[in-house]
């Protein structure tokens, strides 16, 4: 079965709406190197239409002008891309498609697909959180920026449970940026303090 990724840059404070101010001072050999990876881990790109809209007003002029960054945005024009779009949209992209019903019926679908290898959500927020309601995304893979953003969106929604987490690798970088990767874990049990009182440190 095919793995859902989310992969996002975030600041200390929780906002993955970045903003170039904070993120591009951080951006070095290796951000890059993990964003290569992330990208290395699927052959489907799911993403919003915002973050579509961005992408390719971006990348095929990049590809065409064959400067230092078009190997990654021919391997970016390769892939399969499927847009979440409450509205019809005219693709000048190659390989881009509109999601086919409702999401989370989709996002099963492309992950019980035997020809999948891997789905990557990069950004798009919206469709993480909804991916992360319905248990569907496998792994968080964070770039956290070692900025308190203090506006902007943030990954976590307002909801009446939380998510719980196992961390499955993580990795300092020199600029200070965390690279953390998330995969959902049971909630552990249920603990209070008189479970916890012999951990209190004493007092002197």
């Amino acid at each position: 079965m095919a793995k859902v990724i989310s992969t996002l840059f975030i600041s200390a404070d929780g906002v993955a709406e970045i903003d170039p101010d904070w993120h591009f001072p951080y951006f070095d050999d290796n951000m890059g190197r993990a964003v290569t990876e992330d990208y290395a881990a699927a052959d489907v790109l799911l993403i919003a239409r915002p973050t579509y809209e961005s992408f390719a007003g971006a990348w095929p002029d990049r590809e065409a002008a064959g400067g230092e960054d078009a190997p990654f945005a021919k391997q970016l024009g390769d892939m399969r891309k499927v847009v979440v779009s409450r509205q019809p949209l005219e693709f000048s992209w190659r390989n881009s498609e509109l999601v086919q019903g409702e999401l989370v019926d989709a996002v099963a679908a492309l992950k019980a697909d035997p020809g999948v290898k891997g789905v990557l959500i990069p950004g798009s927020i919206s469709v993480v959180q909804q991916l992360l309601a319905a248990g569907l995304v496998d792994e968080l893979r964070l770039l956290v920026h070692p900025v308190a953003a203090r506006k902007g969106r943030k990954l976590f929604d307002e909801g009446d449970s939380p998510y719980h987490l196992r961390v499955s690798a993580t990795e300092a970088f020199p600029t200070g940026v965390l690279r953390v990767i998330y995969a959902p874990a049971e909630a552990p049990g249920k603990v209070g303090y008189d479970d916890v009182k012999e951990q209190v440190p004493a007092g002197n």
